[in-house]
């Protein structure tokens, strides 16, 4: 991924907590056959076998994730494989109206982290199913209402067959914060202001994120 140097991310942190708030991926990668490069959207967390939370740093980091068997990516995905995951943060459209300034050009702000790692296929059906419960708590815990999933182990055992389960061990990331960092401070401060004042969550979760950077000028 081109990250031009004022859109890099301030400290690792910042990716970790992108991906912690929008864990589905994008998985990419090309595989052996003419059929590829394959894309798949998975839902991504960390190993809880190793860290009971998303660590402070990715480097090195244990990632799981699963597809579906019959999908054509697990078929040409083999232990060994570079995979990129990209997971995407708040974004929003940016009006040269806001800037109040001429002339101007529209952009687009926006967030997103790349993830590569080399992947090991899970081939135990137990170990499989230990993926899938693992990443419903995970989930549940963070995104439901409460259930509990003792009650649904039997039914997760039926349908586990048709699950590709996977483990990714992160060798690298990069995250891209594309905030209006390019521009003056008041005109950052105006871009954020209008994107606060929206009703879109995503519209005010990325002003929310403007306002951690630095208030400097470029």
């Amino acid at each position: 991924m081109f990250v031009p140097n004022q859109y890099r991310e301030p400290d690792s942190s910042w990716m970790v907590d992108l991906i912690h708030d929008n864990p589905l991926a994008l998985a990419v990668s090309n595989g052996s056959s003419s059929d590829g490069p394959f894309a798949t959207h998975l839902p991504v967390i960390p190993d809880p076998w190793i860290a009971d939370e998303w660590p402070d740093t990715l480097a090195g980091v244990t990632l799981l994730g699963h597809m579906n068997r019959a999908n054509p990516h697990w078929r040409a995905l083999e232990t060994t494989d570079i995979i990129l995951l990209t997971f995407m943060g708040p974004h929003a459209y940016v009006s040269p109206a806001v800037y109040e300034v001429t002339p101007a050009a529209p952009t687009w702000n926006f967030t997103s982290v790349h993830v590569r790692g080399t992947v090991e296929q899970i081939d135990s059906l137990e170990e499989t199913l230990d993926v899938v419960r693992a990443t419903a708590l995970a989930f549940e815990n963070r995104f439901g209402f409460g259930w509990d999933q003792s009650e649904s182990v039997d039914y997760f055992r039926k349908i586990v067959p048709g699950v590709g389960a996977f483990r990714v061990t992160v060798t690298g990331a990069e995250g891209m914060f594309k905030l209006s960092q390019e521009q003056p401070a008041e005109v950052r401060e105006r871009v954020r202001r209008s994107f606060s004042g929206r009703e879109c969550g995503r519209h005010r979760e990325t002003a929310e994120l403007m306002g951690r950077l630095p208030r400097t000028d470029p």
